[in-house]
């Protein structure tokens, strides 16, 4: 008889025999989770596990005292967690430099043996998961807390929504390596079939479906209610040891635990998923480049979305002594697979109308799953990129996913043509008011200032982030409040009737209270936002700083000339023109008179400028993603040591800070010949 029906048959008469089928019955359940959970293959029905797991709650109820954290009954949902706690990473949780090409790899085999003075590394390579990231603590065997990434140093504590994944062992035999606290670093993963029919469900249930994999767990780890995650099939992989201690607080990394191969062993031998089968211990660089060929020919069959593999050093002993960017640790790197291509069919084109007029072409497409993202609308930008690439309606199109991010037509292939094919007509009017269309260097745009689409877009660019930051005053609430005849214009934001909003499904006292307090929060933000909300054509974010920095007050720059406003850093003569133009215009000298008596920053004092500061006299512009800074700390940073951030690049520009996918920038730095390319780490250097 195997221990399995055991202990279902098995009595009990008082509280010892019962404390020891409590131990029997929690530990055929921990490895039935096991078997199912992280091997998929089940030893047991579904009939045979439920009778086990409700004998063991019986005796449970039956004993109180007998209940343990770590046991299988307490993998329940607990009711609604209200908010997320910030807790410290016990390591920091550094983001992976990233590498696209066979060349990257051998720089970064280069690199490893130089800073390492040896000329033969083994590497550990595995599956980069494309899920949310999160860490695990267990001490004395006990998962004591979940945690997603957060900004690296402090995350979210999750524990609630990390116990329902069954994937995830409670407990783990961490003391039989002499290890006492432990921090596990991993990825929140949906199965692609199992994503596929989520999905399925929300639909029927008259639910969007959910965009990708990804998304969909990084989603899922912060809903309050751990009984909703409990439903969402996630499934946690565990592949990196971040922080170890044993009994006497002595670090274990790099004495105990010495190579990231037995480490991913030794986790796989204690019950936790992990990406055992799938990775290897490469001996030198072109091994690790043969696996990575190997696998980007059988991602599509992975059963969890991938974008790429990761590549570490083996030695953990090399850890120290390769050291870290302020970023990115240089024993790591990522390798990210080509963009995802695939083939659908171009149903019609639809044109979308800008806040300033400008008429964006839209290609709707025949539904088509690209690397895990259902696309079905892509931006074709304007009437010469439909013509380069001779698009049609009813053609058949290769898309793809750039970065696996962004999706773009690539061509129309002509070989499926039957002759039912239809030429995009440009339309010769406004498709919102009517207007008849003029053409502008490569865009068709619409000149009515009026028009229903440009004012709910400006309204839009007005209150978003980057602008006045209006929380809770979002594309669908302006949609639904300029329906209502509540929002015409820019001063109406300031003017809203909050008893008759109150009214509306949706809106209660208290969110309405929220909506009145943000509006009026608007009002602290600096004139600079204000003018980049103003959506003046040409003008961006940067420039606004730029230009605002100039002037005491917004009205002033009505008694500049175009030659004055020329002469402002990357301000050419069609900014120029156009900052002319809008000061020019009375109207807009009476949206902000209007705007300055509701109370916006339409003047402000002027900071002198630091010129004694480490970077005085200098000019930068970052491009790609910063992982220390955000943008605007960044530019804060570079203007508070006296220097100047540029909008675009020029020969003006000193030095191109380059963070993680720089675009063609770089590229174009490089011809310029005068601009200095830095990296994140080398910026702040310099500050």
């Amino acid at each position: 008889m195997n221990l399995t029906t055991k202990v279902l048959h098995m009595e009990f008469s008082n509280l010892t025999e019962a404390q020891n089928l409590v131990n029997d019955l929690r530990d055929v359940i921990h490895f039935h989770d096991y078997r199912y959970y992280v091997q998929s293959e089940p030893l047991v029905t579904d009939f045979e596990y439920d009778s086990l797991y409700k004998k063991l709650k019986k005796i449970e109820a039956e004993y109180p005292s007998l209940i343990t954290d770590d046991s299988p009954t307490q993998r329940v949902g607990k009711g609604l967690t209200k908010d997320f706690p910030q807790v410290p990473h016990l390591a920091p949780m550094l983001s992976l430099d990233n590498s696209y090409d066979e060349n990257d790899l051998y720089d970064f085999d280069r690199k490893v043996k130089e800073l390492s003075g040896l000329n033969n590394l083994a590497y550990c390579v595995e599956p980069k998961f494309d899920g949310a990231g999160m860490s695990l603590v267990y001490t004395d065997d006990a998962l004591v807390r979940g945690a997603t990434r957060g900004d690296g140093v402090i995350g979210e504590e999750i524990t609630n929504n990390i116990i329902v994944m069954r994937s995830i062992p409670m407990r783990a035999a961490f003391s039989k390596y002499g290890i006492k606290t432990i921090e596990i670093r991993g990825e929140v993963v949906i199965q692609k079939d199992k994503f596929k029919e989520f999905n399925r469900k929300r639909i029927e249930d008259g639910l969007s479906p959910l965009a990708n994999p990804r998304n969909a767990a990084s989603g899922s780890l912060r809903i309050q209610d751990s009984a909703e995650v409990a439903k969402r099939n996630l499934e946690g992989v565990l592949y990196h040891i971040s922080y170890c201690v044993d009994a006497d607080g002595r670090d274990m990394i790099g004495r105990g635990l010495k190579s990231r191969d037995e480490n991913i062993k030794m986790l796989h031998s204690l019950g936790f998923k992990t990406p055992y089968e799938e990775h290897t211990r490469a001996k030198d660089i072109d091994g690790v480049i043969k696996f990575i060929d190997e696998w980007a020919a059988k991602r599509d069959d992975y059963k969890y979305e991938i974008d790429g593999m990761v590549v570490k050093v083996d030695d953990i002993n090399m850890e120290e002594r390769l050291g870290a960017t302020s970023h990115h640790p240089r024993w790591a790197i990522a390798y990210k697979f080509s963009a995802r291509q695939a083939r659908t069919k171009l149903l019609k084109v639809e044109f979308q109308v800008g806040r300033i007029g400008t008429i964006t072409p839209v290609a709707k497409l025949e539904p088509v799953s690209v690397g895990g993202v259902t696309v079905s609308s892509i931006s074709m930008f304007n009437e010469e990129f439909i013509e380069e690439k001779d698009l049609r309606i009813g053609d058949d199109v290769l898309i793809e996913r750039a970065g696996d991010v962004i999706p773009y037509i690539v061509m129309s292939l002509k070989d499926g043509r039957d002759g039912s094919e239809s030429k995009v007509h440009f339309p010769a009017e406004c498709p919102s008011c009517s207007t008849k269309l003029i053409k502008e260097e490569a865009a068709w745009r619409c000149t009515n200032i009026n028009c229903p689409a440009q004012v709910l877009e400006r309204l839009i660019h007005f209150a978003s982030r980057d602008a006045m930051e209006i929380t809770g005053l979002g594309a669908a609430i302006i949609t639904k409040f300029y329906e209502a005849g509540w929002l015409k214009s820019i001063p109406d934001i300031y003017n809203l009737p909050f008893d008759e909003i109150q009214t509306l499904e949706g809106f209660g006292e208290k969110s309405v209270e929220k909506l009145k307090q943000s509006i009026e929060t608007s009002k602290t933000r600096s004139m600079a936002r204000l003018m980049f909300g103003l959506g003046i054509r040409h003008v961006g974010e940067t420039m606004s700083k730029g230009i605002a920095s100039h002037v005491t007050c917004l009205e002033d720059l009505k008694d500049w000339d175009m030659e004055k406003l020329a002469g402002i850093d990357d301000v050419g003569p069609k900014v120029a023109e156009s900052i002319y133009n809008f000061f020019h215009t009375e109207s807009n000298l009476e949206l902000i008179h209007i705007l300055k008596d509701f109370g916006l920053p339409v003047c402000e004092e002027k900071k002198e400028k630091n010129t004694d500061g480490k970077l005085s006299g200098l000019t930068f512009l970052f491009t790609g993603t910063l992982q220390k800074y955000t943008r605007p700390e960044a530019k804060k940073l570079t203007e508070d040591a006296g220097g100047t951030v540029a909008g675009s690049l020029s020969a003006k520009v000193n030095y191109l800070v380059v963070g993680e996918d720089p675009g063609s920038k770089v590229d174009k730095a490089k011809k310029i010949g005068t601009v200095n390319i830095i990296t994140e780490e080398e910026f702040e250097g310099m500050l």
